[in-house]
């Protein structure tokens, strides 16, 4: 099964190059976010006339989260618990079940930015209900992911200038110690579970020339339970895509699992 995380920056924007990607890449599961559009509002039969079920969790101009699948998507929930006062459509999950199950968590983690200040209180808070939820998916002892735009630079070598994002949210201590703790739960980076070294970027800003110069960060991340981690047998960047026409600020992150 390939499982892809794609934040697409806004579905009006990438009405084309979505479907095309699509076309091409095949994921039996795509997770997206920023689709910045209301459920109602989201174009599904685009994605239905392809075999994919679609479920979301919509807002209207911003946020937005989103699982395309090949296989019925089942107990879906929309929303991180911990606060029933946060309105931002962040978190998606639902189960797909191929030879066996497999939970998979979509979710757009808050930029924060500027830090400090209460955007960043925000997003260290989510995080720490991103903590407890992660806790409860491994007391499932289930197959299980949690994948997305996690608008967080893990270390240095996550970035082409590390030096111009030690005081960016992103890249803060107190973010890379909150990131830290999910994987010290036992979760692992599938990413760099398969590949080592600087020089591998999921985000380029559309300033500056960026993608012509690669100056980009991996803030695109799969975090796997063991069970889902046992099951992995390939994980990738699709950077290419960055360089196509009317590209997102993101390219997709995939993993392959035998199951």
């Amino acid at each position: 099964m390939k499982i892809a995380t794609f934040n697409i920056n806004g579905i009006k924007a990438r009405i084309d190059a979505l479907p095309a990607w699509l076309d091409v890449a095949r994921p039996d599961v795509a997770i997206l976010q920023e689709i910045k559009s209301v459920d109602e509002a989201f174009p599904r039969e685009l994605f239905e006339d392809r075999g994919y079920h679609v479920e979301t969790n919509g807002q209207k101009s911003f946020n937005g989260v989103a699982i395309l699948s090949r296989l019925p998507l089942e107990d879906v929930v929309r929303g991180l618990p911990g606060d029933d006062s946060d309105e931002q459509a962040r978190w998606i999950e639902a189960t797909v079940v191929g030879k066996t199950a497999l939970r998979i968590c979509g979710l757009y983690l808050p930029n924060g930015n500027p830090a400090p200040g209460p955007k960043y209180d925000y997003k260290l808070a989510w995080m720490e209900r991103l903590q407890t939820r992660a806790k409860a998916l491994l007391a499932d002892e289930q197959p299980a992911l949690m994948a997305g735009d996690y608008n967080v630079i893990p270390q240095d070598e996550d970035a082409k200038r590390p030096e111009v994002w030690q005081e960016d949210a992103l890249a803060r201590p107190e973010t890379r110690a909150a990131f830290r703790r999910l994987i010290n739960l036992g979760f692992t980076d599938a990413f760099r579970a398969r590949v080592q070294g600087p020089g591998h970027y999921s985000f380029w800003d559309y300033q500056g020339g960026a993608w012509n110069r690669n100056d980009g960060i991996r803030i695109d991340h799969f975090l796997l339970t063991p069970q889902a981690a046992d099951l992995m047998t390939d994980c990738g960047i699709d950077a290419e895509i960055r360089g196509f026409e009317k590209p997102s600020d993101h390219v997709p992150v995939w993993v392959n699992l035998d199951i």
